[in-house]
């Protein structure tokens, strides 16, 4: 009897027990439930909320991407690059020769580069080695071998070279007295020591008179540095004076023949700069309120580029176009220095530069450029990129 009764609270308590447990867990049941509902609201809560914010966030980025694009693109246009012409508009006519700055004046650049070269006799010329190795026919011949009459002999040849495609008959002597007269008062040459072929009469009437030949030949001569300065310099926002360095007399007096000139044409925007950082040295030396750059190229014998920071004093820095990128300008700008970019002749680069923000822009074709920036301006316009006042 009692192991029946101990038999039968067993069983009660185990049942009872199951009761409870099955009582529990229903309740967990209901709470993991509870739980799952809750974080499947959450959880759609989240989605709309993401995809809420989704498109605006998207075309947050987006604008923002977009006026990065538009900025790197027309950002230039509130500080435009100078114009500046190598040489003038060698496109259209002998580089460093008056004709070319005629043209590139009329073109209405904002500078303009001369190549600054000394004669043996002292003569600063607008002239480079590469030029009179045209004129003389001679690819070793040096400028500061060769004295001013002697290069003068060698423009006057080269000039009736290029006349004589016309030719086929006599010049009247009237011509050769008027191209006499100017010859020996410009440049004390007697055009009778010159060899060349004569001239045709029909090109002298197409040319309505002799005085426009020599005009012609006035235009293609080579200038001096001191005509070249009268005739450009307050014409021009900048006139860069590139002192050419070479034998037999380098950088000795370079400097200071080139002050002269700049200072008896009262030039008060001229910019000299030089491969030479000797030359570029000497002339804050001498005078601290000219400006000057200093080139940055290349190295001929290793091809790594030359030391990007080299001369505290000088304000410009001429880098070799290729060299030029957004981290370049950066360094330069943040220690207040310009960044120039030659030569640069060809629309890709250009573009290029204009986008790297660079602050002037040397070119062989300043047409070229002229016209490229303003596409570019146009196209901005019209994009709504709006200039800064």
């Amino acid at each position: 009897m009692a192991t029946s009764v101990r038999m039968g609270r067993r069983r009660g308590g185990q049942q009872f027990l199951r009761r409870q447990v099955g009582y529990g867990g229903g309740f967990l049941h209901r709470i993991r439930l509870r739980i799952s509902s809750q974080r499947l609201f959450r959880t759609i809560i989240i989605s709309l909320a993401f995809i809420a914010l989704l498109p605006p966030f998207f075309f947050h980025f987006r604008l923002r991407r977009f006026h990065q694009v538009q900025q790197r693109k027309c950002g230039w246009l509130n500080d435009p690059p100078l114009v500046c012409a190598h040489g003038g508009d060698s496109t259209r006519a002998s580089p460093n020769t008056m004709a070319a700055y005629d043209i590139a004046l009329r073109s209405q650049v904002d500078c303009i580069e001369i190549d600054v070269s000394r004669s043996s006799d002292g003569v600063l010329l607008a002239l480079h080695d590469r030029d009179l190795q045209r004129i003389s026919g001679n690819s070793t011949s040096k400028v500061g071998y060769f004295s001013m009459k002697e290069i003068m002999n060698l423009s006057l040849t080269s000039g009736c070279r290029k006349l004589k495609v016309y030719s086929h008959g006599v010049v009247d002597k009237g011509s050769i007295g008027w191209l006499g007269w100017f010859t020996r008062s410009k440049y004390n040459v007697d055009i009778r020591l010159v060899k060349f072929n004569v001239f045709n009469y029909r090109l002298i009437k197409e040319l309505d008179s002799a005085h426009q030949v020599i005009q012609k030949f006035h235009d293609e001569s080579i200038p001096t540095i001191e005509d070249a300065l009268k005739l450009i310099s307050t014409s021009v926002r900048q006139v860069i004076l590139d002192a050419k360095v070479g034998p037999p007399s380098y950088e000795k007096g370079l400097a200071k023949d080139i002050l002269s000139v700049v200072e008896r044409t009262q030039c008060r925007n001229c910019l000299v700069w030089a491969k030479s950082d000797i030359l570029a040295r000497d002339v804050i030396k001498l005078s601290p309120d000219i400006p000057v750059g200093y080139i940055v190229m290349k190295d001929p014998s290793t091809g790594a580029r030359t030391n990007l920071l080299r001369m505290k004093d000088a304000g410009v820095v001429g880098v070799y176009h290729p060299l030029i990128d957004e981290k370049l300008v950066k360094i330069l700008h943040g220690r207040n220095k310009k960044v120039y970019a030659w030569t640069v002749d060809d629309v890709a680069s250009m573009e290029k530069l204009l986008f790297e923000h660079v602050d002037a822009v040397v070119t062989s074709n300043p047409t070229l450029l002229q016209r490229l920036m303003q596409d570019i301006r146009t196209e901005c316009l019209k994009e709504g990129f709006s200039l800064s006042r």
